[in-house]
């Protein structure tokens, strides 16, 4: 465990705590140099299959799994490469079992990894690229721009890496059945939640679900009283929130999703909405679900604008701006037709994340194909214009 915890803790935040901290004696009255930053690169995924190892050390530990003396599977469990530098965190109980089995090729599986592949590639190149230009110029130059163009530019960034994240996982997925293996689910929706407890539990779900079994759990969980339980939550979204980076809006951005969640979790509310989804049985939400899907968004959203900025201060200045420059332009609207084309099809996909392009089933298998050729060629037209590099986002977590 401490050689786990040890190696993000010595190439990611070393660094940052060491800046911090002379930052600190320089605000108090010490004038210090700074003469122990490291110049290293950080290695690729360290995160990520740092999370892994450190799960199969503990399911080992607790007798939930047995150790494996397949040192082969073991490592490709690990460096498995569909997951590696972006996830889903999956457990060694789900990977390496059917690492260590005996896997043969299913066209149907096959079938729905393509298309899950495809679905990836449209959120990513489609949705999430179009949107970055956009993002990226107004929270580059937010000065520049009136509140309306900031509220656009902060909804654009929620569904930027809604997108981005969802449709790498969506690949990662996709890949992996083809290979015979199939991964968890990593997002469900999580703009249609009711509650940030909801939310949570449709975003980065491998990731939650690991805090919470890993961290939360061990130290006392809800078992300790209402306080004792209230600090928990606190240190599970906060070290959730540094794990992103090594920069202090990160950490504010977990102390707000923890601050949204103790409401609901004082009044009993959090786990409300574990079993079922919004408007189950109807088309449409009833006017109380609609309300609670956007107070949700909206404090999800003005929480992305610390995790998007590159400082508090600039984090700040934004949000200042959003509530007091009342303009609306029209410039940047554009971008509303990608934001609407999303939430309308994940709001059609909305009982189950995994079967995309479910309606192309009700088609024949020529109409079907021809439709899967036109998107094909949209997103390869789409990334011959991306004169970026269309990096994913979580690459740099």
């Amino acid at each position: 465990m401490a050689f786990n915890i040890g190696l993000p803790a010595f190439f990611k935040y070393f660094n940052f705590f060491v800046d911090s901290w002379i930052h600190l004696l320089n605000n108090v009255g010490y004038q210090t140099q700074n003469t122990w930053s490291l110049n290293i690169i950080l290695p690729v995924g360290i995160s990520f299959y740092t999370f892994r190892t450190m799960s199969y050390t503990i399911d080992v530990y607790r007798n939930k799994l047995k150790p494996t003396k397949d040192f082969i599977s073991f490592a490709a469990f690990v460096s498995f490469f569909p997951q590696l530098v972006a996830g889903p965190i999956e457990r060694a109980s789900n990977l390496l079992p059917q690492i260590l089995g005996r896997r043969t090729f299913s066209y149907e599986k096959g079938m729905q990894g393509l298309r899950l592949i495809l679905w990836g590639l449209v959120k990513k190149v489609v949705i999430a690229d179009v949107l970055a230009i956009k993002v990226d110029d107004i929270f580059g130059n937010y000065h520049d721009f009136g509140g309306g163009v900031l509220w656009l530019g902060a909804v654009y960034f929620a569904i930027q890496i809604y997108c981005d994240f969802s449709g790498y996982s969506d690949i990662a997925i996709g890949v992996s059945k083809l290979f015979g293996i199939e991964l968890m689910s990593n997002f469900k929706f999580p703009y249609f939640s009711r509650n940030v407890g909801e939310f949570w539990r449709r975003w980065h779900i491998s990731l939650s679900t690991w805090f919470r079994d890993y961290l939360y759990i061990p130290i006392g969980g809800s078992r300790e009283g209402k306080w004792k339980s209230l600090r928990n939550v606190f240190v599970i979204f906060l070290v959730s929130g540094l794990r992103h980076g090594a920069n202090w809006t990160f950490v504010v951005w977990g102390g707000i999703h923890a601050m949204l969640f103790v409401p609901s979790y004082i009044v009993g509310s959090n786990r409300k909405y574990t079993d079922s989804i919004v408007a189950e049985n109807s088309w449409f939400p009833t006017l109380s679900e609609l309300g609670k899907i956007l107070l949700t968004f909206f404090w999800v959203v003005l929480a992305w604008v610390f995790f998007r900025s590159e400082s508090l201060v600039s984090a700040m200045e934004y949000l200042t701006l959003m509530f007091t420059k009342f303009d609306f332009p029209l410039i940047y609207k554009n971008g509303l037709y990608s934001v609407g084309s999303l939430l309308v099809l994940d709001w059609i996909f909305r009982k189950d994340e995994r079967l995309n392009f479910r309606f192309l089933r009700k088609l024949n298998s020529n109409a079907n194909i021809l439709i899967e050729i036109l998107v094909i060629l949209v997103v390869v037209y789409l990334i011959s214009l991306n004169t970026s590099s269309g990096q994913f986002i979580y690459f740099q977590f």
